[in-house]
């Protein structure tokens, strides 16, 4: 890309964020990833510290994660994506990565109903950035992170629902954690 952040032609770079606590990322997030770097010229996945949600790896791990998973995704699309840490709005997130296009991915109507509704409180804090939904492929719609942690801690298959290194940490992970 020339100087000045504009591509050839002389439009300026379109700037995506796809933001997310990523514990763990999922099949869901790299398809909503995949999708999405084909929409702008670079692709910013916040990884957000979220130390409310009780992650069951910590931020430098999630992070580590994103970046080998997406990987795959840059080299087979020729896609610009980049991983961030972040803490704070995301809107002002999006502000300092450049980004005027937030991502979000959509599995169900219960999704589109909060995301409905962060879209208009993040359009409120910054009219700039606008709020794009991806449904999530049929394959991924029941995909969610938090249930992926469920059923490996109680021993099941997330095989289908997570990539391969994903896996291999988490289920070591999830052995780590339990007493005993």
């Amino acid at each position: 890309m020339p100087e000045g952040g504009k591509p050839e032609g002389g439009k300026p770079e379109l700037v995506g964020l796809y933001s997310g606590t990523f514990d763990p990322i999922t099949n869901g997030h790299l398809d909503i990833i995949g999708r999405g770097a084909r929409l702008v010229d670079r692709l910013v996945i916040g990884v957000a510290i979220n130390t409310g949600k009780g992650p069951l790896f910590p931020l430098e791990e999630r992070v580590e994660l994103a970046r080998a998973e997406c990987e795959p995704i840059a080299a087979r699309t020729g896609a610009v994506i980049e991983v961030r840490p972040f803490e704070g709005l995301v809107v002002a997130f999006a502000r300092e990565v450049g980004a005027r296009m937030i991502l979000r991915g959509l599995r169900s109507v219960t999704d589109f109903d909060y995301e409905a509704q962060m879209a208009g409180m993040n359009r409120r804090l910054d009219e700039e950035v606008e709020t794009v939904f991806l449904m999530a492929s049929e394959t991924n719609q029941f995909i969610a992170s938090r249930l992926v942690k469920e059923i490996a801690r109680l021993g099941g298959d997330i095989s289908g629902f997570v990539p391969r290194l994903t896996l291999e940490r988490t289920l070591a992970r999830v052995r780590e954690s339990r007493p005993g």
